[in-house]
């Protein structure tokens, strides 16, 4: 099972550096949400993918896979991760469908969105 979950992170990260159009998923019981830096001359601390689509009572686990600390908050307060140190991760289920915008307050560009169908 954790050979699976870091194929599947492995392979959403190769995707979303590969490409520059948003990277989504079909409704899923749950997904897994990277936090990572790009490899630039500057640094780029993203979410991915971004936007994920999860089922009803899905979960979505943010996992920091950047060399410093991050958050996951939800814009309408439904979600809070606290601080999620490096290595660290955070897990979310999603009880009604809706969409559910959130951000790093850490770094405030950071932002994604998970829709709930």
């Amino acid at each position: 099972m954790i050979v699976r979950i870091a194929l599947v992170i492995l392979v959403v990260a190769l995707s979303a550096c590969s490409s520059s159009t948003p990277s989504s998923t079909s409704p899923t019981p749950g997904m897994s949400v990277s936090i990572v830096s790009g490899s630039s001359n500057l640094t780029t601390t993203a979410y991915a993918p971004n936007p994920v689509t999860v089922a009803v009572g899905g979960t979505v686990t943010w996992m920091n896979n950047d060399s410093v600390a991050h958050n996951s908050v939800s814009n309408s307060g439904a979600f809070n991760s606290g601080t999620i140190a490096p290595g660290g991760t955070y897990s979310y289920t999603f009880p009604t469908a809706g969409s559910y915008p959130y951000h790093c307050t850490i770094h405030p560009g950071m932002v994604g969105t998970v829709t709930v169908q």
